[in-house]
Parts: C-alpha cells; sequence; structure tokens
C-alpha cells in the first residue's frame, strides 16, 4: 500500500471544451426580484460564467495547488487522492503529530489548504515549532481524484478507509482528527472505532444523538430540535433531490459547467458565514478552481452518492476520546446548546462559539482553525 506522487493536470481539450460551453450558456431570468431571493442569481451567475470563460487563469490556479504535495494510494481496493504535509520538527523538537482533516460537500480538499502550511510548520507563521503536525488531506470517496466507494458512502466506511490510510499506507501508530459536515461525521467515527489510536477528535459541526429515550431532552434542547426541524423545511430542498434522484440532477450538472457553478455557490452563499455577500468569502478564482475540478473529473455525480447512501448510516457511538468542537457560525446551528455535544462526547475538553466561520470553516477562518487545533492538541501529542 504505498503512496505514489500525483499531480493535479487538466488537458488542454478539456479546457478548450469547458470554455465553449461556457461561452454558450443559456441563462434563465430572476423568479424574484430580490437579490438571489430564488437561488443563485442570473446576473450573477453570468458574470461569474463569463470571467470563468475568459479570465480566470487555471495554469496559475493548477500550479498553486501543485505546489502542495499530492500522492494517491490504493486503500482497501479503491484509489484514494490525499495532500501530505510533513511537520517542520526543528533539532530537538518533538515529532509532529500526524492530523488528518477531512472537508464536506459540496467541497473539497481545497477548503483545508489555507490552514496546510501554518499547521505544518508553525514556526514560519509565528507559531511554536512543537505545535507542528504531519498534514494529511484526503479527498473524500468519489470526490474529484478519489474513486467512489465499493458499496454505501457512509461515514463509518470512510473513517475505517481513512485508518487504513494513516496506520497502514503512512505508517503513522497515533493521529489525531478534524472535519466539518460530512467530514466532520468521518472523524467522529474515527474516534469511536480508534480509540487507542486516535489522540482526540475536532469537529466544527454539531453532532446529535438519535436516542433520548433514557434521557429525554431538556427544554433548552427541544427548543433547539425544533429550530432545526423549521430551518431544514426552508432548506432542504436541495437534499431532497440528492437523496432520492442524483442520477437525474448529475445528469444536468456534468453537462453544463455554468449549472455545474451555480449548484455549488448556492450552498457556498448559505453556508458560509457571509452576510450574503459571496466574495467576501469565497474570491472568484477559487471558486472557480474548486468547479473546475469538479468539471475536470466528472465527479459531481459521485459526490451525490452520500447523500443517496445516507439511509445506510447508524447512529455512531459513544466517543470517548478527547473531543473538541468549535462551533459553526451557519443557520442551521444557531443555538445549539453544549449538552447535546455531551450526550455524543464522553470526554469533551473544548467547546467554542466565536460566532465566525461557516460551513467551511477552515477556509473562511483559518487563523482561528489553526490556533484552536493547535491549543486542544497540545496537551495530547504524548500518550
Amino acid at each position: 500500500m504505498t503512496a505514489t506522487p500525483f499531480t493535479v493536470s487538466v488537458s488542454d481539450d478539456v479546457l478548450d471544451d469547458l470554455r465553449d460551453r461556457l461561452r454558450r450558456t443559456r441563462f434563465t431570468s430572476a423568479s424574484d426580484a430580490a437579490y438571489w431571493a430564488a437561488g443563485v442569481d442570473p446576473g450573477y451567475l453570468r458574470e461569474l460564467v463569463a470571467y470563468w470563460a475568459d479570465g480566470f487563469d487555471w495554469r496559475a490556479a493548477e500550479t498553486a495547488l501543485n505546489d502542495f504535495p499530492h500522492f494517491l494510494a490504493e486503500v482497501d481496493g479503491r484509489r484514494v487522492h490525499f495532500v501530505h504535509l510533513r511537520g517542520r520538527r526543528p533539532e530537538g523538537a518533538p515529532a509532529p503529530l500526524p492530523l488528518v482533516l477531512t472537508h464536506g460537500w459540496p467541497s473539497s480538499f481545497v477548503e483545508m489548504l489555507r490552514v496546510a502550511r501554518p499547521l505544518a510548520d508553525p514556526a514560519a507563521y509565528g507559531g511554536d515549532p512543537a505545535d507542528a503536525f504531519d498534514v494529511v488531506i484526503p479527498s473524500l470517496p468519489g470526490f474529484l481524484y478519489s474513486e467512489p466507494p465499493d458499496g454505501p458512502f457512509t461515514r463509518r466506511r470512510v473513517a475505517e478507509t481513512w485508518h487504513e490510510l494513516m496506520t497502514r499506507t503512512l505508517g503513522y501508530r497515533r493521529f489525531g482528527a478534524f472535519g466539518g459536515d460530512i467530514g466532520g461525521g468521518v472523524t467522529q467515527w474515527l474516534g469511536a472505532l480508534y480509540p487507542g489510536e486516535v489522540a482526540g477528535v475536532h469537529v466544527t459541526s454539531a453532532v446529535i444523538t438519535s436516542d433520548f429515550t433514557e434521557r429525554p431532552p431538556t427544554e433548552q434542547e427541544q427548543a433547539y430540535l425544533d429550530a432545526l426541524r423549521a430551518y431544514d423545511e426552508r432548506d432542504q430542498g436541495y437534499s431532497e433531490i440528492m437523496w432520492t434522484r442524483p442520477d437525474t440532477l448529475a445528469a444536468a450538472l456534468t453537462d453544463s459547467p455554468a449549472g455545474l457553478l451555480a449548484w455549488i455557490i448556492d450552498k457556498y452563499r448559505d453556508w458560509s458565514d457571509c452576510g450574503g455577500d459571496l466574495q467576501s468569502r469565497w474570491d472568484r478564482d477559487t471558486m472557480l478552481t474548486v468547479a473546475t475540478l469538479y468539471w475536470a473529473t466528472g465527479a459531481i455525480g459521485s459526490s451525490f452518492r452520500q447523500y443517496y447512501d445516507y439511509p445506510h448510516n447508524r447512529p455512531v457511538p459513544l466517543i470517548t476520546v478527547p473531543a473538541a468542537v468549535t462551533l459553526s457560525h451557519e443557520p442551521a446551528f444557531a443555538g445549539f446548546p453544549r449538552s447535546l455535544a455531551e450526550r455524543v462526547y464522553a470526554d469533551l475538553r473544548h467547546w467554542s462559539t466565536p460566532g465566525r466561520g461557516g460551513h467551511f470553516m477552515a477556509h473562511e477562518e483559518p487563523e482561528q482553525v489553526v490556533d484552536e487545533l493547535r491549543m486542544f492538541f497540545r496537551p495530547l501529542r504524548t500518550p
């Protein structure tokens, strides 16, 4: 199970076809006069598509991506792509702690790149060299350069794959884990399944037990659950179609780069802590880097698998390893009480509600995430 170096590379033919499709895009008109009220604003999309076709420099983005060390490995019979950044350890300093960072949807390894170097080389960013991590950023199965899973996509199955990647492929005996959204679920399962090897788990998304039989929800917990249910009724249209008709949607988005871009940035705006100003969190080049990666790999359809297979997931058992939550500042988690997290984490050592940084926190607030990861894992480096 050796890892081989990998280079992100998109052929000229694929790029020429992409630009041709973008220039021939047919745009819809707005359903509501209010800006973004009915989804992605057609005027905004038109401008972004025009820039993607004739302004965006993919080759510069590709060079920047390849400034990170990329690898492919066969893990449990499937190809896994990951970035692996070795920690910088001055002479006499302790060995860096391995740390696996897992993204969510509609995201990619790009989400984690802004924290990768400060975590691996803290001294270069004004930090303590003793806080260095060996950083591993895998692409989820079915996302970009990682093959879709063999069987249902569940958070537990991804955690089992990550464990094999970290221990058998990379040779780490002990490591930490961080993630949000799908990545948060994977991180939780790593802690639940491998308490002897996982030093601690740090998530940015909330987790809720499904079993309230022995301890009914408190008044505060029930208020949150009711608010979440009301929010989901307004927000879950995107997920309903991916749960029930993913291939129908994928047929459209795999053939239309403008449609693909609209589907992705709709959630970037909704779930980022951007106050309605998408580009305050996602500059155009980063959005189009992610969109080009999805387009070139044809991965949007396979990224839906985790929705279609969601019923195969089971509640995560009690997590006994040290845990930290830096709660995402997004509508779904507004008012989330710490007590709900304590039902899932037996050893919740760090609870933070900074009030900034949304669904894609590592990208939106990299300094915040780096500081919280350093602080949480500092006392956990020695077994």
